[in-house]
């Protein structure tokens, strides 16, 4: 008889591949091709071990890694939802917590309670792993917008203080990162890829 544990863990696995198919609004950099789930949480992951060292405090940078490369893993039931879509709660929600039961459900128990755990952590976002790994959750899309001129700012008709408002979080992960990351800000309104209202 298999081990009934490898056999959940090989389910998991198989379960997670459809986080490739999940879409995000924004697109690769320079590209006009959406970026997918998966792809966003290797790049979220890979930023996580070359900028660890500007994190405002030190991290356990192997959990932080497993933040970035969970957090998502609800969207497969959840959908992916827009970080600027004003229509639908983002924190936490309902939907959300069925999902991450379920898929993470499929694992063997000690497992699956870590994994959920980690995953509440993230959207919590109250630890320094957790504003860690939620300052790299928004930069990239920030990189992306930047390097294709606007992108979903532009389709979306996203302004300044909606982005500058959502991006704050960077800071409380890495003020440093947050310094450069307000300045691409301010230089994508000087460029005019990004509308700010003076009456803001």
């Amino acid at each position: 008889m298999q081990n009934e544990n490898l056999l959940k863990q090989i389910e998991f696995i198989k379960e997670i591949d459809k986080l490739k198919y999940i879409q995000r609004r924004t697109k690769l950099l320079g590209s006009d091709r959406n970026e997918n789930d998966a792809e966003h949480s290797w790049h979220l992951a890979m930023m996580a071990i070359i900028l660890s060292g500007h994190s405002n405090v030190n991290v356990d940078v192997l959990k932080v890694l497993k933040m970035v490369l969970i957090h998502d893993i609800v969207e497969i039931d959840a959908g992916d939802t827009f970080i600027y879509d004003t229509s639908k709660n983002h924190t936490n929600t309902d939907e959300e917590l069925l999902a991450a039961k379920r898929i993470f459900g499929i694992l063997p128990q000690e497992q699956a309670e870590e994994m959920i755990a980690i995953w509440e952590e993230f959207e919590e976002g109250k630890t320094d792993e957790a504003k860690f790994a939620r300052s790299m959750d928004r930069l990239e899309p920030l990189l992306q917008n930047v390097s294709n001129n606007g992108g979903t700012w532009q389709e979306f008709g996203v302004d300044y203080k909606k982005v500058y408002n959502k991006k704050q979080i960077i800071a409380e992960g890495s003020t440093e990162i947050w310094a450069y990351a307000e300045n691409l800000i301010n230089e994508s309104v000087e460029k005019g890829i990004l509308k700010k209202d003076d009456t803001l």
